[in-house]
Protein backbone atom coordinates (compact mmCIF):
# COMPACT_ATOMS: atom_id res chain seq x y z
CA UNK A 1 0.00 0.00 0.00
CA UNK A 2 1.53 3.33 -1.04
CA UNK A 3 1.70 6.74 1.04
CA UNK A 4 -1.19 8.14 -0.93
CA UNK A 5 -3.69 5.52 -0.31
CA UNK A 6 -2.58 5.27 3.12
CA UNK A 7 -3.32 9.23 3.58
CA UNK A 8 -6.60 8.36 1.87
CA UNK A 9 -7.48 5.92 4.22
CA UNK A 10 -6.58 7.87 6.96
CA UNK A 11 -8.40 10.95 6.00
CA UNK A 12 -11.70 8.66 5.53
CA UNK A 13 -11.13 7.33 8.87
CA UNK A 14 -10.98 10.79 10.49
CA UNK A 15 -14.13 12.16 8.47
CA UNK A 16 -16.24 8.67 9.21
CA UNK A 17 -15.29 9.93 12.98
CA UNK A 18 -16.34 13.22 12.31
CA UNK A 19 -19.70 12.13 11.01
CA UNK A 20 -20.13 9.89 14.12
CA UNK A 21 -19.38 12.02 16.38
CA UNK A 22 -21.58 14.92 14.85
CA UNK A 23 -24.30 12.10 14.25
CA UNK A 24 -23.99 11.31 17.65
CA UNK A 25 -24.23 14.87 19.17
CA UNK A 26 -27.28 15.78 17.02
CA UNK A 27 -28.86 12.49 18.74
CA UNK A 28 -28.19 13.61 21.62
CA UNK A 29 -29.46 17.44 21.86
CA UNK A 30 -32.64 15.98 19.96
CA UNK A 31 -32.91 13.73 23.11
CA UNK A 32 -32.44 16.67 25.41
CA UNK A 33 -34.79 19.25 23.33
CA UNK A 34 -37.22 16.30 23.36
CA UNK A 35 -36.94 15.81 27.17
CA UNK A 36 -37.13 19.64 27.67
CA UNK A 37 -40.16 20.21 25.02
CA UNK A 38 -42.00 17.42 27.30
CA UNK A 39 -41.05 18.19 30.64
CA UNK A 40 -42.20 21.84 29.80
CA UNK A 41 -45.31 20.36 28.39
CA UNK A 42 -46.04 18.13 31.43
CA UNK A 43 -45.57 21.04 33.28
CA UNK A 44 -47.89 23.22 31.47
CA UNK A 45 -50.36 20.46 31.83
CA UNK A 46 -50.04 20.55 35.71
CA UNK A 47 -50.27 24.12 35.60
CA UNK A 48 -53.43 24.02 34.30
CA UNK A 49 -55.15 20.92 36.19
CA UNK A 50 -53.88 22.89 39.10
CA UNK A 51 -55.56 26.19 38.92
CA UNK A 52 -58.57 24.44 37.84
CA UNK A 53 -58.58 22.37 41.40
CA UNK A 54 -57.61 25.20 43.64
CA UNK A 55 -58.71 28.25 42.66
CA UNK A 56 -62.12 28.63 44.82
CA UNK A 57 -65.29 27.44 43.00
CA UNK A 58 -67.02 30.72 43.66
CA UNK A 59 -64.88 32.45 41.24
CA UNK A 60 -64.65 30.38 38.16
CA UNK A 61 -67.22 31.30 35.70
CA UNK A 62 -67.47 28.09 32.72
CA UNK A 63 -65.55 30.73 30.25
CA UNK A 64 -62.79 30.36 32.76
CA UNK A 65 -62.60 26.35 32.91
CA UNK A 66 -62.60 25.89 29.06
CA UNK A 67 -60.15 28.04 28.78
CA UNK A 68 -58.35 25.49 31.15
CA UNK A 69 -59.77 22.67 29.88
CA UNK A 70 -58.73 23.46 26.00
CA UNK A 71 -55.04 24.28 27.53
CA UNK A 72 -55.11 20.74 28.97
CA UNK A 73 -56.23 19.37 25.99
CA UNK A 74 -53.42 20.88 23.62
CA UNK A 75 -50.95 19.89 25.75
CA UNK A 76 -51.95 16.53 26.09
CA UNK A 77 -52.02 16.26 22.24
CA UNK A 78 -48.57 17.39 21.76
CA UNK A 79 -47.22 15.14 24.59
CA UNK A 80 -48.67 12.34 22.97
CA UNK A 81 -46.78 13.28 19.47
CA UNK A 82 -43.79 13.33 21.46
CA UNK A 83 -44.84 9.81 23.05
CA UNK A 84 -44.29 10.73 26.88
CA UNK A 85 -44.29 8.23 29.07
CA UNK A 86 -46.95 9.69 31.16
CA UNK A 87 -50.81 8.39 31.07
CA UNK A 88 -51.44 11.15 28.65
CA UNK A 89 -54.52 9.31 27.02
CA UNK A 90 -56.46 8.91 30.34
CA UNK A 91 -55.11 12.68 31.23
CA UNK A 92 -57.24 13.64 27.48
CA UNK A 93 -59.91 11.42 28.12
CA UNK A 94 -60.47 13.18 31.45
CA UNK A 95 -60.31 16.49 30.30
CA UNK A 96 -62.32 15.93 27.55
CA UNK A 97 -65.37 14.34 30.18
CA UNK A 98 -65.22 17.58 32.56
CA UNK A 99 -65.18 19.74 29.31
CA UNK A 100 -68.76 17.80 28.48
CA UNK A 101 -69.45 18.66 31.91
CA UNK A 102 -68.58 21.94 31.90
CA UNK A 103 -71.20 23.07 28.44
CA UNK A 104 -74.01 20.84 30.08
CA UNK A 105 -73.66 23.07 33.22
CA UNK A 106 -73.05 20.18 35.23
CA UNK A 107 -69.64 21.04 37.41
CA UNK A 108 -69.92 22.42 40.36
CA UNK A 109 -67.17 23.29 42.56
CA UNK A 110 -67.59 24.63 46.27
CA UNK A 111 -66.95 27.65 47.12
CA UNK A 112 -63.56 28.34 49.47
CA UNK A 113 -63.74 31.16 52.09
CA UNK A 114 -61.29 33.52 52.01
CA UNK A 115 -60.69 34.05 55.75
CA UNK A 116 -56.92 34.82 56.64
CA UNK A 117 -54.42 37.18 54.84
CA UNK A 118 -52.14 33.82 53.93
CA UNK A 119 -55.29 32.25 51.50
CA UNK A 120 -55.44 35.46 50.43
CA UNK A 121 -52.24 36.04 48.88
CA UNK A 122 -52.20 31.86 47.94
CA UNK A 123 -55.84 32.67 45.70
CA UNK A 124 -54.07 36.09 44.80
CA UNK A 125 -50.96 33.73 42.97
CA UNK A 126 -53.35 31.11 41.58
CA UNK A 127 -55.48 34.09 39.34
CA UNK A 128 -52.06 35.58 38.35
CA UNK A 129 -51.00 32.15 37.19
CA UNK A 130 -54.26 32.08 35.53
CA UNK A 131 -53.82 35.46 34.13
CA UNK A 132 -49.99 34.59 32.72
CA UNK A 133 -51.60 31.47 31.03
CA UNK A 134 -54.09 33.23 29.20
CA UNK A 135 -51.81 35.92 28.04
CA UNK A 136 -49.81 33.37 26.98
CA UNK A 137 -52.30 31.45 25.05
CA UNK A 138 -53.15 34.84 23.77
CA UNK A 139 -49.61 35.75 22.27
CA UNK A 140 -49.43 32.06 20.88
CA UNK A 141 -52.95 32.16 18.90
CA UNK A 142 -54.47 29.78 20.69
CA UNK A 143 -57.39 32.44 21.74
CA UNK A 144 -58.24 35.55 20.15
CA UNK A 145 -57.88 38.88 21.33
CA UNK A 146 -61.56 39.14 22.22
CA UNK A 147 -61.74 36.42 24.27
CA UNK A 148 -58.15 36.97 26.02
CA UNK A 149 -59.45 40.32 26.72
CA UNK A 150 -62.79 39.40 28.37
CA UNK A 151 -61.13 36.95 30.25
CA UNK A 152 -57.93 38.63 31.56
CA UNK A 153 -60.37 42.10 32.83
CA UNK A 154 -62.21 39.49 34.74
CA UNK A 155 -59.46 37.60 36.23
CA UNK A 156 -57.83 41.02 37.07
CA UNK A 157 -61.22 41.66 39.01
CA UNK A 158 -61.04 38.26 40.37
CA UNK A 159 -57.61 39.58 42.08
CA UNK A 160 -59.28 42.30 43.65
CA UNK A 161 -62.04 40.63 44.91
CA UNK A 162 -59.97 38.35 46.80
CA UNK A 163 -58.38 40.99 48.70
CA UNK A 164 -62.07 42.16 49.44
CA UNK A 165 -63.04 38.96 50.65
CA UNK A 166 -60.81 39.01 53.05
CA UNK A 167 -61.65 43.07 54.17
CA UNK A 168 -65.55 41.46 54.80
CA UNK A 169 -64.23 38.26 56.67
CA UNK A 170 -62.54 40.01 58.96
CA UNK A 171 -65.01 43.26 59.14
CA UNK A 172 -67.66 40.48 60.28
CA UNK A 173 -65.90 39.59 62.90
CA UNK A 174 -65.27 42.64 64.30
CA UNK A 175 -68.54 43.21 64.24
CA UNK A 176 -69.19 40.42 65.74
CA UNK A 177 -66.92 41.33 68.84
CA UNK A 178 -68.51 44.71 68.90
CA UNK A 179 -65.28 46.56 67.49
CA UNK A 180 -67.40 48.60 65.01
CA UNK A 181 -64.62 50.66 64.60
CA UNK A 182 -62.12 48.59 63.10
CA UNK A 183 -64.96 47.12 61.25
CA UNK A 184 -65.78 50.56 59.40
CA UNK A 185 -62.17 50.69 58.65
CA UNK A 186 -62.21 46.54 57.09
CA UNK A 187 -64.92 47.58 54.79
CA UNK A 188 -63.18 50.59 53.69
CA UNK A 189 -60.30 48.61 52.37
CA UNK A 190 -62.88 45.68 50.76
CA UNK A 191 -64.48 49.02 49.31
CA UNK A 192 -61.07 50.42 48.26
CA UNK A 193 -60.63 46.93 46.39
CA UNK A 194 -63.26 46.94 44.61
CA UNK A 195 -63.01 50.30 43.55
CA UNK A 196 -60.04 49.25 41.34
CA UNK A 197 -62.32 47.33 38.83
CA UNK A 198 -64.47 50.48 38.75
CA UNK A 199 -65.56 50.17 35.01
CA UNK A 200 -67.52 46.56 36.48
CA UNK A 201 -70.64 47.26 37.50
CA UNK A 202 -70.12 44.23 39.61
CA UNK A 203 -67.57 46.00 41.45
CA UNK A 204 -69.78 49.53 41.80
CA UNK A 205 -72.59 47.66 43.32
CA UNK A 206 -70.22 46.24 45.89
CA UNK A 207 -68.92 49.50 46.22
CA UNK A 208 -72.11 50.86 46.95
CA UNK A 209 -73.34 48.16 49.46
CA UNK A 210 -70.43 48.50 51.55
CA UNK A 211 -70.42 52.17 51.82
CA UNK A 212 -74.06 51.60 53.24
CA UNK A 213 -72.81 49.29 55.38
CA UNK A 214 -70.37 51.34 56.79
CA UNK A 215 -73.27 53.92 56.93
CA UNK A 216 -75.26 51.55 59.10
CA UNK A 217 -72.22 51.33 61.45
CA UNK A 218 -71.46 54.43 61.94
CA UNK A 219 -75.47 54.72 62.99
CA UNK A 220 -75.35 51.95 65.56
CA UNK A 221 -75.44 53.70 69.10
CA UNK A 222 -75.81 51.31 71.48
CA UNK A 223 -77.67 47.94 72.45
CA UNK A 224 -80.96 49.40 70.92
CA UNK A 225 -79.34 49.81 67.24
CA UNK A 226 -77.30 46.02 67.72
CA UNK A 227 -80.47 43.81 66.13
CA UNK A 228 -80.87 46.52 63.49
CA UNK A 229 -77.02 46.39 62.88
CA UNK A 230 -76.98 42.25 62.55
CA UNK A 231 -80.24 42.40 60.62
CA UNK A 232 -78.31 44.55 58.03
CA UNK A 233 -75.13 42.90 58.65
CA UNK A 234 -76.88 39.28 57.49
CA UNK A 235 -78.56 40.78 54.36
CA UNK A 236 -74.76 41.90 53.55
CA UNK A 237 -73.36 38.35 54.07
CA UNK A 238 -75.92 36.64 51.69
CA UNK A 239 -75.59 39.55 49.04
CA UNK A 240 -71.48 39.03 49.19
CA UNK A 241 -71.79 35.31 49.61
CA UNK A 242 -73.90 35.05 46.28
CA UNK A 243 -72.17 37.98 44.64
CA UNK A 244 -70.68 36.33 41.78
CA UNK A 245 -73.74 34.29 41.00
CA UNK A 246 -76.18 37.21 40.40
CA UNK A 247 -77.18 36.78 37.06
CA UNK A 248 -78.69 40.33 36.44
CA UNK A 249 -75.26 41.96 37.45
CA UNK A 250 -73.21 39.71 35.53
CA UNK A 251 -75.32 40.40 31.56
CA UNK A 252 -74.05 44.01 33.04
CA UNK A 253 -70.65 43.50 33.07
CA UNK A 254 -67.92 44.29 30.93
CA UNK A 255 -66.32 40.99 30.77
CA UNK A 256 -69.11 39.77 29.20
CA UNK A 257 -69.91 41.90 26.46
Amino acid sequence: MDTTMIVLLLAAIVIISIIIIVASQMRERARIERARKVTALEDSYNRANRLLCEIPGQYLTNDLKLLLIKRMEETCKDLQALKSSQPVSAWLTNAQQLKKQVMDNEDQRPPVKIDSPEKSSYVKELLQNLFKMIEGMHKAGKIDSATAKKNLKYVLFLVHKTHADLHVFQARDYVKQNQIRKAIHAYHLASTEMGKSRDNPMAMKAVKSFRTRIKELEAMKGDESQDAGAEAQSRLDREWDTFLHDDEWRKKADYDD
